[in-house]
């Protein structure tokens, strides 16, 4: 939904991917939020899978010519691609500020 993770009202991105620095409503300092390659990594493994096992069973199943599996399947990827990546990092997000996740430290 891209909402605070805290309230659930304010507004979690400022554009598409883009973080706001802060809730507008309650103030949540999204500084703790690192996603790092984590929605990437999840958005080439679930479009992947998907791809490569529908592109396998068209083959398999109507034998189209390589020009079509080339633009069926690029463009599934792409499209699935940009609809799943905001979610995910959105997730990411959440579930760091669940956790209270932070950056690793070494205990002296």
């Amino acid at each position: 939904m891209g909402r605070c993770p805290r309230c659930g009202k304010g507004h979690l991105f400022q554009g598409y991917l883009t973080l706001r620095p802060s809730c507008e409503v309650c103030d949540l300092d999204y500084a703790f939020a690192d996603t790092g390659d984590g929605p990437a990594f999840f958005v080439m493994s679930i479009v992947g899978i998907v791809v490569v096992a529908l592109a396998l069973w068209a083959e398999f199943t109507f034998e189209p010519p390589l020009w079509l599996h080339i633009v069926m399947w690029f463009a599934l990827s792409v499209i699935l691609s940009v609809a799943l990546v905001r979610p995910l990092k959105g997730v990411m997000v959440a579930l760091q500020y669940h956790h209270k996740a932070e950056e690793g430290r070494i205990q002296k």
